[in-house]
């Protein structure tokens, strides 16, 4: 049996992206798992089309919120070509009865258990319309499929080593998209690391963990990162702001290659900490933690949010002047948003924040979904707009690069070089984040089977 497995997306900027950094990794991980006798092949829809000609038996589609309506305009093309078409990814994990009405069957949770299981299914002509994967052991889990990565991804080597996260910010899912906080053994997790059949002396040396929270087990942690020492990788992963008050940590992240840690930081403003949930977060803190983690010559990323109700849109804009201050080196900068599944969409839901007439393409972290407290939602959408271009300006491009060569090591200047590039490129050209209240491109329109009660088209965000 052929299978397809494509992850889907939307656009979201204005000109697309040139090429893209890492790949998600749930493609080459379900593609690892499929029975070999089976023949797969994975689609990303971020950097290559959606082959509609396949002569695939059956076409497996990932999803987040944002990047819905995509994936139901993709199945609803393969079903009207008579393909058996199987959704999963978050999306459908909260949103299961809707996407019911557009798969022929859905996987709700974490797929590793029931994969093969429906994949014997579908060559039986039996596929269920429902299977439940609940929390996976992380025993024995495959290396992915790194050979069916195209030449898009300027990062091919993806790993994950650990599963979920043990805080719960209010704006997150993964506590209730992957329960726990589960760690695969060192030595599976070393064999990723030490794959090296990548054409680019970069693709070798770098390793990009997709984890939520790779440190958050100090203990394994590590172990792990002593075993990496002597493989002399460039590795980057994502982390609590909290790392920074453990010093022999901090060291071992040194010798054992780590050029870029980002960390979720959010805020400069306290009651916005609080409706986060991330009282872990100390603002007084912020300079002092990135300035150790510069002093091992480590680039540090970080994540900030705009929409808390205490934000106006003087203060997002004026967060520009205050992450180039405090040091950072790379910012992420996003909108609030109340994804299915997490606590922020059920307080919102509770105080009828939710917009309703906005659709999941506007639940993309670069878009306004719920009404914010001190403004209304295009005045958060344009000062997010010129947080953004002010960020990524020439000015602090320039200033954050001089900065970084004499206090980052060389695998972690090459990136704050190449991310701030990126994006600075982009603002240079104009490519900010695109308004989805000015519509989407043709080529991402759903069409989506109505009950009667949702509009045909691109699902409410409500629902």
């Amino acid at each position: 049996m052929q299978i397809d497995i494509i992850v889907a997306y939307i656009p979201r900027y204005r000109k697309g992206h040139l090429r893209t950094f890492v790949p998600p990794l749930t493609g080459i991980h379900l593609a690892a798992l499929t029975p070999p006798q089976h023949e797969v092949r994975v689609i990303h829809q971020k950097v290559e089309p959606i082959p509609f000609d396949s002569d695939a038996d059956l076409i497996a589609i990932s999803t987040q919120s944002g990047f819905a309506p995509a994936a139901y305009r993709i199945a609803a093309e393969f079903k009207r070509r008579g393909k058996t078409v199987i959704g999963g990814g978050p999306h459908v994990t909260f949103c299961e009865d809707e996407a019911a009405r557009v798969f022929d069957s859905i996987v709700i949770g974490e797929a590793e258990a029931v994969w093969q299981a429906m994949i014997a299914d579908a060559e039986k002509g039996l596929l269920k319309a429902r299977y439940v994967g609940g929390p996976c052991a992380m025993e024995g889990l495959p290396s992915p499929r790194y050979d069916l990565l195209p030449d898009a991804f300027f990062v091919k080597r993806v790993v994950q080593a650990t599963r979920g996260c043990p805080f719960s910010c209010s704006f997150c899912s993964v506590p209730s998209l992957n329960p726990g906080f589960r760690m695969r053994p060192v030595a599976d997790v070393m064999r990723d690391i030490t794959y090296n059949h990548f054409k680019r002396w970069w693709q070798r040396k770098l390793v990009w963990f997709w984890d939520d929270n790779l440190l958050a087990d100090r203990r394994y942690a590590k172990e792990l990162l002593r075993a990496m020492i002597p493989h002399k990788k460039w590795w980057l992963t994502q982390a609590s702001i909290d790392i920074a008050r453990d010093e022999e940590l901090l060291d071992l992240m040194q010798e054992s290659g780590c050029i870029g840690i980002f960390l979720g930081i959010e805020s400069f403003h306290q009651n916005a900490l609080q409706q986060a949930h991330k009282q872990h977060n100390r603002i007084e803190e912020y300079r002092r933690c990135i300035a150790l983690l510069h002093e091992r010559g480590i680039c540090v990323m970080a994540g900030f949010i705009a929409g808390f109700d205490s934000d106006t849109p003087a203060s997002i804009v004026a967060m520009s002047d205050q992450l180039f201050d405090i040091g950072v080196d790379v910012p992420f900068l996003s909108i609030l948003t109340p994804f299915k599944g997490t606590a922020l969409h059920d307080t919102f839901e509770q105080e009828g924040r939710l917009i309703p007439q906005r659709g999941w393409e506007f639940y993309n972290g670069f878009n306004v979904a719920f009404t914010p407290a001190n403004m209304d939602a295009d005045e958060l959408k344009e000062a997010h707009r010129q947080l953004w271009t002010k960020a990524f300006s020439l000015r602090h491009c320039v200033g954050r690069l001089l900065r970084s060569t004499h206090r980052l090591r060389l695998g972690a200047f090459l990136m704050t070089l190449c991310m701030n590039g990126f994006y600075g490129l982009k603002a240079l050209r104009r490519n900010t984040p695109a308004n989805m209240c000015d519509g989407i491109p043709s080529t991402t329109e759903a069409t989506v089977p109505s009950d009667g009660t949702h509009p045909v088209g691109l699902m409410p965000s409500h629902v």
